[in-house]
């Protein structure tokens, strides 16, 4: 008995401690407005299956409320490219994306530091590859952004396996 406690006690724990955060954009890591732009997020260490994108910024004058700009999300992605219409937003600071709950965008898993829009024909902010490098890109109406890179993937598809593990373990649904 007490193994199978400290069994659900550990797999609750990982699940918990598991978190999803958005890497980009971020302070130092802009879009440009109307323009092809990258969102990244950490997918490997995330409890959700999917989400709902969202836009938003706290001035009512460049947005009046969030804008859910992809309704579902699937999380095992780790990077989305933000299309044209997506990003066409008024040029301005203060925004941050938000992923949300499918089912209800007022539960927010995670919030991207607040950034930028910059005006079309604005430079993307330098990014640095693996291999040292770096790149710079100027953005007009079909301007690409830089490329991202998937990482981890694995965890994330066999977190719900774990989450049902605990729930029968908590229910006594199954027997060591």
């Amino acid at each position: 008995m007490f193994r199978r406690v400290a069994f659900a006690c550990a797999a609750l724990l990982s699940v918990v401690s598991a978190q999803l955060t958005v890497t980009s954009p971020g302070t130092n890591d802009w879009w440009v407005a109307s323009s092809t732009n990258t969102l990244a997020w950490t997918c490997s260490t995330s409890p959700y299956l999917n989400f709902t994108i969202l836009l938003a910024n706290p001035n009512s004058q460049i947005l009046p409320a969030p804008l859910a700009i992809i309704a579902v999300q699937e999380n095992f992605d780790c990077s989305k490219t933000i299309t044209q219409q997506q990003s066409a937003q008024p040029a301005g600071t203060g925004y941050v994306v938000q992923l949300a709950n499918t089912l209800n965008s007022t539960d927010v898993y995670a919030q991207s530091q607040p950034f930028e829009i910059k005006a079309l024909g604005s430079s993307y902010p330098t990014t640095t590859t693996s291999a040292g490098s770096t790149s710079t890109g100027t953005a007009s109406g079909s301007a690409g952004a830089a490329e991202s890179t998937k990482t981890g993937g694995a965890f994330a598809e066999y977190v719900p396996v774990g989450m049902s593990m605990v729930a029968a373990l908590a229910l006594g649904l199954v027997v060591a």
